[in-house]
């Protein structure tokens, strides 16, 4: 089981690049149907299958790079969800033989959150990229992550040091790791919309900008048939843009709070450890964000500021989770 969730934490990962791969070059539709590609298992290439897709969907003409990026990402994400089935069938069998001492609950509750996966997978294409679902794609991702993390953690029995003069940071922690979702929330708004490039000044937008901000067009959905390439004006890309921009700011704050803390409080290897990666994916993150910007959105940078992104959201959860063990087993001791 541990070697599985090894296994499976690292694949995740390049699930979540495969889809950010995917999204950026344009290839959320690049199979109109699902889970198949044109009605086939696989990309259509023989002549008499591409003439057969095209009769099929004559309204979305076969682009055979397109395709394949949109496949490669469902075969990736169904590899993921089999190896998420074979975690939770093992946590039941576990159960059912008298083992309680290892994670059961949480096997299960990543086996349910796969499958919703599946199914904003499949809405996704079925409703033609509608923001909301693919935000919600996003966030799924992302969260198949960290409890992926976290279920690593408790299969391998990851050694916490009891380091007290860490516990008063939980607030400050957990500050940080709510703004970290939102500033992401925010980001795959952003990019559901087709609102990375709204702004090419820095540090916040071109122009007076505060005077074109449409906060209630920038939140809604208005109706449409397809969403690819968004259908939003440019004050509304704008204003999901600047909002980004604005988070990212909050971010550095809290983040640059917490990691000072951390710099004059950790004594122990493993705090020191994650006060050092927590510096490094801050930093590398924002220095992503700024060359998308100066740029202008190269795809290998945009892919990378997603994956950092997901890595800096389950690091902080990884230190908010061993914030909370400390404080748990000093309530053991002193109860002891």
């Amino acid at each position: 089981m541990k070697k599985l969730t090894a296994f499976s934490l690292g694949f995740v990962l390049v699930v979540i690049i495969l889809g950010a791969y995917t999204r950026l070059t344009d290839a959320g539709l690049g199979c109109p149907d699902w889970p198949g590609c044109y009605g086939f298992l696989t990309v259509p290439h023989a002549e008499y299958r591409v003439e057969k897709a095209e009769m099929r969907f004559p309204e979305a003409p076969l682009d055979h790079f397109k395709a394949w990026n949109e496949m490669i990402h469902r075969y990736a994400a169904g590899i993921l969800g089999l190896l998420v089935l074979a975690m939770a069938i093992i946590a039941i069998r576990r159960r059912r033989a008298g083992v309680t001492n290892k994670p059961y609950k949480l096997p299960i509750g990543l086996l349910a959150l796969i499958t919703f996966q599946a199914a904003l997978g499949a809405w996704t294409v079925t409703m033609a990229l509608q923001p909301v679902i693919v935000m919600l794609h996003l966030m799924g991702g992302f969260t198949t992550f960290t409890l992926l993390a976290l279920l690593y953690m408790r299969e391998a029995e990851v050694p916490i040091p009891l380091e007290h003069s860490m516990v008063p940071l939980q607030k400050i922690a957990m500050v940080a790791l709510v703004v970290v979702i939102i500033q992401i929330m925010l980001g795959g708004w952003v990019a559901a919309n087709y609102a990375a490039l709204a702004c090419t000044a820095l540090p916040i937008c071109e122009g007076n900008w505060w005077s074109r901000l449409d906060l209630l067009g920038a939140l809604t959905v208005p109706p449409a048939d397809n969403y690819e390439f968004g259908v939003h004006n440019y004050e509304q890309r704008m204003t999901m843009h600047v909002f980004h921009r604005i988070g990212a700011f909050v971010v550095l704050a809290v983040m640059a709070k917490l990691l000072w803390s951390m710099w004059q409080r950790a004594t122990t290897e493993w705090f020191k450890r994650m006060t050092l990666v927590l510096t490094v994916l801050l930093v590398v993150q924002i220095a992503l964000g700024v060359t998308n910007v100066v740029a202008s959105l190269p795809l290998l940078i945009a892919v990378a500021h997603n994956a950092v992104g997901a890595l800096l959201m389950v690091a902080l959860v990884i230190l908010n989770y061993s914030l909370v063990k400390i404080k748990q087993q000093q309530k053991e001791v002193s109860h002891g």
